[in-house]
């Protein structure tokens, strides 16, 4: 890649002012290799990717470390690549060795969120805080820009099945790109299946023949509705008659509640004990 106004080269005379004095303007990465270093001929075009991406959100300095002896020296390089970020004048992270793309991004974001991170974190925040119609619009305009963002498409899911919105989620999860989160969504999935036969059919409690299956499906509606504790008393109530109900669903509904709330939430760990209670 031809370098661009985001990557230059830097060397032992020009250092503190390339690096230490301009990272008070703006986050500097700099790149430790050399020319013989395979590792450093993989890492290297991935960060000057990046680089021209967040377009500004930093700037990556590059050190040859066979041209600039006396830099590997001053900062203990021992093994190459080797990645040190700057900002006001101080090292504020590091990162040795080879490391694939969505490492680097991780690794990036911590010392210069771009705008598509901040929307993220935006989309997150109002997650965390149950505004679940409102985290839509920023997790929605991080999958135009980043359509397999995988962090985003979780929490776009969890927006949705909040919002009783099954067939959209379960359209997410089916379709749910590579990465970490994955397991996560697999274990909502048990409420994007309820909720979408809700949106089917919202008479399903009233149309049930048995006592069981209408609370099933009145819980179900309930927990479409956000009123998640009276929906999860009313699958508790089921577990109770019946452990085995409806081949194990109401277990995993609940689990899939607990997975949607956290795990520190209060219904969380009231509803888990209860559960713990009638299935042991």
């Amino acid at each position: 890649m031809a370098y661009s106004e985001f990557i230059f080269n830097t060397a032992e005379t020009t250092f503190e002012e390339d690096v230490i004095s301009r990272s008070y303007e703006i986050p500097i990465l700099v790149d430790f290799w050399a020319t013989w270093c395979g590792p450093c001929k993989t890492l290297g075009p991935i960060l000057e990717n990046l680089a021209v991406e967040y377009a500004g959100s930093f700037l990556l300095a590059k050190v040859d470390v066979d041209e600039n002896p006396g830099l590997a020296v001053r900062f203990g390089i021992q093994g190459i690549p080797s990645l040190k970020a700057y900002r006001g004048g101080e090292i504020i992270a590091e990162l040795n060795g080879a490391a694939p793309e969505n490492t680097l991004r991780k690794f990036i974001q911590k010392i210069a969120p771009s705008e598509t991170d901040n929307t993220l974190l935006e989309g997150y925040s109002l997650l965390s805080i149950r505004k679940w119609q409102q985290a839509e619009k920023p997790l929605r305009k991080v999958l135009d820009d980043q359509p397999n963002n995988s962090t985003a498409t979780f929490g776009l899911i969890r927006a949705l099945i909040a919002q009783g919105k099954g067939n959209s989620a379960l359209a997410y999860i089916n379709d749910f790109p590579p990465g970490s989160e994955i397991v996560a969504a697999q274990q909502l999935k048990p409420l994007a299946l309820l909720f979408t036969e809700i949106e089917s059919n919202p008479n399903k409690h009233i149309e049930s023949d048995n006592a069981l299956n209408a609370q099933y499906w009145k819980s179900a509606k309930l927990l479409a509705q956000g009123q998640y504790a009276a929906g999860l008393d009313g699958l508790i109530e089921i577990l109770r008659s019946d452990k085995n109900f409806k081949d194990d669903k109401p277990k995993s509904v609940i689990l899939a509640i607990f997975a949607l709330l956290g795990d520190d939430d209060p219904l969380t760990r009231e509803y888990r004990d209860e559960l713990a209670n009638v299935l042991f």
